[in-house]
């Protein structure tokens, strides 16, 4: 019988204590936005296309609410993954955010001050002793202003746990025909529409219902090829956006065959193919079947810190550019897997004024595949305009 332990004893010298903040090198820029909604299947037009834009609220592109984790240098998870772990690998478990008013346009410069925060263990069906480690992401841009607080959680175990307690079942992407495909394309619509209907309208505070229901969101069937795109939407994915530190995953206890030089400022400036963890090292498995196997998944899979930019902007779509999304706390329960649809569905549960005199919803929030398996649940708040 193998040991079944996991050694977190590392981690507690880390916590609490600032850690190298993640910077960027150069401005934003109106494509970087264009890039991320277009990665994360939100056709918002207030995020991409200019003359839209030039007659709403900011008369200009805005990024959408989502974009803050795209200036960070790995998805928000460098403070939830500190401390070695040994033969560990990490998948996200969960993002709470808090958005505090600024937004982010063109030529901005965002930085990002990291502080791991917790963690637990937890005995897991899919992996025996489990870690779920939390840490804090602070989003400021280059005047002070602080964007967004952003508290990841990494979940950190031991590869060869879950190798021997996984059931690796439906490896293979399900089939879809082309009339359902077709179908997929008109419920897409729909969600789309809505925003189209709203236009650069307010939603108001006033109209809305407890009970009332947002419109379905589907989007998908994921592929390596949309997973791919999903990838490079962060801007770290690119060789020298970011001031990176100099990584060492073998330290941390990653599993060798899932270590590599993913981000590895260092290794940049030597061969920067290295360090694409897309090809080689932690992120191989969301592209690579064989990989996705390795550490225990069926079949490639998508991005933990993506579901929650899903969750944002979905919320943050139907709110309309006089909204805003002021709270949103996400738990991951399973990835999405390539051949898989998600659709979103939400309900408003709440209404209030809150004790900053704000006039928010509360809504319900959960992803589902076509199987109705749930892959994330949320709770929210949208600040929403009065009459």
């Amino acid at each position: 019988m193998s040991d079944k332990t996991l050694d977190c004893s590392d981690l507690d010298q880390y916590l609490g204590k600032p850690m190298q903040p993640a910077r960027m090198k150069e401005p934003l820029h109106n494509n970087d936005f264009r890039r991320w909604v277009q990665g994360m299947h939100y056709p918002n037009l207030l995020h991409y296309d200019h003359d839209y834009a030039a007659e709403g609220r900011y008369g200009r592109l805005v990024a959408p609410q989502s974009f803050a984790v795209a200036t960070d240098d790995g998805h928000g998870a460098g403070p939830a993954c500190i401390g070695g772990i040994p033969n560990s690998h990490l998948i996200f478990g969960g993002d709470e955010w808090w958005f505090y008013g600024p937004r982010i346009f063109g030529g901005d410069v965002i930085h990002n001050e990291r502080i791991p925060f917790d963690y637990v263990v937890k005995e897991t069906k899919f992996a025996g002793p489990t870690c779920f480690q939390r840490g804090d992401n602070n989003y400021y841009n280059a005047q002070g202003d602080y964007i967004a607080k952003q508290r990841s959680t990494g979940i950190r175990y031991r590869v060869d746990l879950a190798q021997e307690m996984g059931a690796l079942t439906n490896t293979e992407d399900p089939e879809w025909t082309d009339a359902q495909l077709a179908a997929l394309e008109t419920q897409k619509f729909e969600y789309i529409k809505s925003m189209h209907d709203l236009g650069h309208g307010k939603r108001y505070w006033d109209d809305i219902a407890v009970g009332d229901k947002l419109p379905t969101r589907v989007f998908g069937p994921h592929s390596i090829a949309s997973l791919a795109t999903e990838w490079r939407a962060y801007l770290f994915t690119i060789w020298g956006t970011t001031h990176r530190p100099v990584l060492d995953f073998a330290a941390m206890g990653f599993d060798p065959a899932m270590a590599g030089h993913e981000n590895d400022g260092a290794m940049e400036k030597v061969n920067p193919e290295l360090t694409d963890g897309a090809y080689i090292g932690p992120s191989r498995g969301h592209l690579f079947p064989r990989w996705a196997r390795y550490i225990g998944m069926p079949r490639a899979y998508g991005y933990g810190a993506s579901m929650g930019a899903w969750v944002i902007d979905y919320l943050a779509g139907w709110a309309g550019e006089w909204g805003m999304v002021v709270h949103s706390n996400a738990f991951y329960r399973g990835p999405a897997f390539t051949g898989d649809i998600t659709i979103m569905n939400a309900t408003v549960i709440d209404k209030l004024v809150d004790d900053q005199g704000r006039s928010v919803v509360q809504v319900d929030c959960k992803m589902a595949n076509q199987l109705g398996t749930t892959l994330a649940t949320a709770k929210a708040e949208i600040e929403l305009p009065k009459k």
